[in-house]
């Protein structure tokens, strides 16, 4: 069976009460599931540049969170919202804590500063769902050493914090960090838009093309606020298009059910700019080693 995990970021608050209800219904109709990754703590979308950013697409309100109105609290505000994901039967992860504050940090942040951060989303995550979070996904595909070590230290099952092609263990600086990663291998819907000249259609003929070119598994990362939202429609296009392809849609987690971890190749991870981005993001590299 080919299988599509997908990926679901919930950047907002308005992504968390709206887009969420409408995504677990929407998976649901079509016999599919998917792995909810949440932002836990306060919304400070309007000090996020719009420039090649999801944010574009949010609405005033969003746009003004932490600017010019006071920033919601997330995991308080919308924490019957999270639950209601797991409820139905959904994976759920950590996103982080400030989703805004974390991509424009990490990159040169220190060990405190980045742990300070996760053990909040990590209380946040407990308090909501009463257990620990078993799986991780950094905002923006964007951390440091130390977050990638923390994967490991603090016992989660696997992270999605990359760009890539496949499963694999990743080496930074040439440190071996034995949490799996299941990288992002789809180009995001919102990457696609980012000329004038591509229409949501041309976008979603794009993305069921890659899907189909290139064998295996694939990661597909949607977001609560677009494909939940304002692109609710031709995520169902989607939907559509991967079963009529022969493909399952499933949670991440599941992509390891197949694995050998202990066998997972290692790769060396890199800062890359990645296509209708802008900055550095984390990429799978080269296997560990090789000389070639």
């Amino acid at each position: 069976m080919k299988r599509i995990a997908l990926k679901i970021d919930v950047d907002t608050c308005r992504g968390t009460l709206f887009g969420v209800p409408a995504l677990i219904e929407l998976l649901q109709r079509h016999e599919a599931s998917g792995t909810f990754f949440f932002s836990l703590g306060p919304d400070h979308s309007g000090r996020e540049a719009r420039q090649l950013s999801p944010n574009r697409y949010y609405d005033l309100v969003t746009r003004l969170y932490g600017l010019l109105l006071p920033a919601p609290d997330m995991g308080a505000c919308g924490a019957d919202h999270m639950r209601q994901a797991l409820d139905a039967g959904f994976e759920v992860g950590i996103h982080g804590w400030n989703r805004v504050r974390w991509e424009g940090r990490v990159a040169t942040a220190d060990n405190a500063w980045t742990e300070a951060e996760v053990e909040q989303a990590r209380r946040r995550f407990a308090a909501i769902f009463g257990e620990q979070a078993q799986a991780h996904a950094a905002p923006g595909w964007r951390v440091n050493r130390h977050a990638l070590r923390l994967t490991q230290r603090l016992g989660f099952c696997y992270a999605s914090d990359c760009r890539g092609n496949f499963p694999f263990i990743p080496v930074i600086d040439g440190e071996l960090v034995l949490c799996p990663q299941l990288p992002t291998t789809l180009p995001a819907l919102d990457e696609l838009l980012v000329t004038e000249t591509t229409s949501v259609d041309q976008a979603v003929e794009r993305i069921l093309a890659e899907s189909t070119r290139i064998d295996g598994d694939h990661v597909f990362t949607l977001r609560a606020e677009l494909e939940g939202m304002k692109y609710k429609a031709a995520f169902e296009g989607l939907l559509v298009g991967w079963t009529s392809r022969g493909y399952q849609q499933v949670a991440l987690r599941d992509l390891l059910t197949s694995q050998n971890i202990a066998t997972l190749p290692r790769h060396t991870v890199v800062f890359a700019e990645v296509p209708g981005r802008v900055g550095r993001r984390l990429v799978q590299g080269r296997v560990f080693l090789d000389t070639e």
